[in-house]
């Protein structure tokens, strides 16, 4: 039974989170070593937090445990995706079908609208109070931009196990953190020697 870690794991985000949000957010369900497991959107206010710091939400939204779920799911399914696409399987027809609801839910073009004062201008045709919506949206769209982009063929997953942190590769690198990369060596290392030695 995996042990839940309430804090936040000092993790630097992987290779490309900075680029893809959608990235970070597959990877905010993190496996540590020690079958220990941290959920950076395990609870409404850490959930609120962690759109809040992505600029998909207000830090006074106020998410409900309703809401952190269908980001979780939402979450697995995108992941569910990046799988398909690393391993060169095809797509769950459940992950599509929630990334495309998600990204159908709010219209992502900002309307011609006119005010009698000043005239024409565009917005978003949405109120502030569908917030997750818009997040969701966002991260769906964001999503389908990796998985369909040039950077898809650079996604990989992290080569240090137990992590489960997806990432674009950049050159030879195959780990998410340095911490990862010590930890892939160490084991190479440890194999090698236990392998060497006479029983």
């Amino acid at each position: 039974m995996e042990e839940t870690v309430t804090a936040e794991p000092a993790l630097s985000p992987a290779p490309g989170a900075e680029q893809y949000p959608a990235l970070d957010f597959a990877n905010s369900a993190v496996a540590l070593p020690g079958g220990q497991f941290s959920d950076l959107l395990g609870t409404p206010a850490s959930a609120n937090r962690w759109l809040s710091e992505h600029g998909l939400a207000p830090a006074d939204a106020g998410l409900r445990e309703m809401c952190t779920a269908q980001l979780r799911s939402l979450r697995e399914q995108v992941r569910a995706l990046l799988a398909s696409r690393v391993a060169g399987l095809p797509a769950l027809p459940a992950a599509l079908s929630a990334v495309n609801d998600a990204l159908t839910r709010v219209p992502t073009a900002a309307l011609l609208q006119w005010d009698e004062k000043t005239g024409p201008y565009r917005a978003a045709p949405h109120p502030t109070t569908e917030i997750l919506d818009h997040a969701l949206a966002a991260l769906a769209a964001d999503a389908a931009d990796l998985l369909t982009g040039p950077d898809a063929e650079r996604l990989t997953a992290c080569g240090s196990a137990p992590c489960n942190r997806y990432l674009l590769r950049h050159g030879r690198r195959h780990w998410c953190s340095t911490r990862c990369g010590d930890r892939a060596r160490a084991a190479r290392a440890y194999a090698r020697r236990t392998r060497s030695t006479p029983d």
